[in-house]
């Protein structure tokens, strides 16, 4: 088996990310913002989406000091992008050199898109123009009777060349109605076959209101129209799929005026041939060294350090935001910890304990009062046990029945021998004392 070659991860990424941008170069999205950042950096970061999918995107500050628009989320745009990847993260991404409002932007979006499409069909090709007649007589003009066009090309031709025949074929030339009128107007003048040449235009306005000479119908009425037509729509600077396809572009209606009242001599024909088979070769040559350019500046800016540092500062505005993020995180975290150690302290406040403590105090002092009393009176009746037990045997309770204590200065006398004739003593009875002085002793026999 082959040995195999193990790629690293960022030789991958680095691979992936100069396939998309070589390959893809520039493209052109229409989308809505969500999730726009602007980084203190002055760079941008978005997504685009629409109905089903999203990309990231990033817009650096040199190229969004340009954009005429303050991006927000929800905004429709169109944009100008390469294609591209993040290679710290793997992630695929789009970097924005242009961005427009999707209103206008959409409209030059889908003019491309046509142009390119009708041009790769040969409606634009050179072989298909037809000569202007040198000798014009009859001028049929397509355009609304009552605009500032029409006043323009008869003053003209009244001015230039009195005989000449003029015949209008009104047609409204703004909304969406205008493209029908147009094509019928065309149509009409094609059946008739009663003019020389066919002027198709209009005034000048935005490109929302030169849109119907926009339209595939009119372009493709154009195309088949039998009469050679001049396209003379806006002024100078406008530039519509009619000029492409008409016969003859003249910058204005004044000037269209100007190229049917006149001979055109078979020179000037074949000037105008060559001007638009120069313009076709400047075009492609601009097209082919633009391309190079664009190759040779991608080249460069693959190993220009301006593009390390676009990479560098959008890793430091993204860590910068995961920061924010973390200390809004926090923040919250820290606010709400007083709550919850209140709460905290709350259960584990003594409290509660002190409260249960104090009933349990209480009744263990009851218990002891009543053990006491218990106690107590026990001790009262063994008192008053022994009490009557004392008087019982006590010589009070002897002394009481009729009997006496005598007693000398030596204490109780008990016996014969501890006293002498002529002593005195003292008797105890029940109320009081005798004293008594002894005459005589007589002991018992025994």
């Amino acid at each position: 088996m082959a040995t195999k070659h193990i790629l690293q991860v960022s030789e991958l990424t680095k691979k992936v990310k100069f396939m998309l941008e070589s390959e893809l170069n520039t493209v052109w999205l229409c989308g809505e913002i969500s999730n726009f950042i602007a980084a203190s950096s002055g760079h941008w970061y978005l997504s685009l989406k629409d109905a089903k999918s999203q990309v990231k995107c990033a817009m650096f500050k040199g190229n969004n000091r340009r954009t005429g628009i303050t991006p927000k989320n929800g905004q429709q745009v169109l944009v100008r992008a390469k294609v591209s990847l993040y290679e710290p993260r793997g992630d695929f991404q789009i970097i924005i050199e242009l961005m427009e409002d999707a209103g206008e932007g959409l409209l030059k979006q889908q003019y491309e898109q046509l142009k390119q499409k009708l041009n790769a069909q040969g409606l634009f090709g050179q072989q298909f123009k037809q000569t202007i007649p040198k000798h014009i007589t009859r001028v049929g003009i397509v355009t609304s009777p009552t605009g500032a066009a029409v006043k323009d090309i008869i003053s003209v031709l009244k001015r230039r060349n009195p005989v000449i025949t003029v015949i209008i074929y009104p047609a409204l030339v703004q909304g969406e109605q205008a493209k029908f009128d147009i094509v019928n107007a065309i149509d009409i003048a094609n059946a008739r076959e009663e003019c020389d040449v066919l002027i198709v235009g209009r005034g000048g306005g935005s490109l929302e209101d030169l849109w119907p000479f926009n339209e595939e119908d009119v372009v493709e009425a154009i195309f088949h129209s039998k009469i050679p037509t001049i396209s003379a729509v806006g002024h100078e600077i406008d530039t519509t799929l009619a000029d492409y396809v008409a016969d003859l572009r003249a910058p204005t209606p004044s000037a269209a005026a100007e190229l049917v009242s006149q001979d055109m001599s078979e020179s000037l024909n074949q000037l105008a041939v060559m001007t638009q088979r120069i313009q076709k070769s400047i075009q492609q040559k601009l097209s082919d060294k633009r391309h190079k350019a664009q190759t040779l500046q991608h080249r460069l800016f693959q190993v220009h350090p301006e593009q390390k540092l676009q990479v560098y500062q959008q890793k430091s505005d993204e860590l910068t935001i995961r920061l924010e993020q973390a200390l809004k995180r926090e923040i919250k975290r820290f606010s709400v910890m007083p709550d919850n150690l209140i709460k905290r302290l709350l259960q584990l406040s003594p409290q509660h304990n002190i409260l249960l403590n104090k009933e349990k105090l209480i009744e263990k002092e009851q218990q002891l009062t009543r053990h006491m009393q218990r106690v107590l009176d026990r001790k009262s009746e063994r008192f008053i046990h022994t009490i009557e037990q004392l008087n019982i045997v006590s010589p009070l309770a002897t002394i009481a029945r009729g009997y006496s204590v005598s007693r000398n200065k030596q204490g109780i006398i008990n016996s014969t021998h501890q006293v002498n004739i002529g002593e005195k003593i003292n008797l105890q009875v029940t109320d009081g004392i005798i004293e008594t002085e002894v005459t005589s002793i007589k002991p018992h026999k025994q």
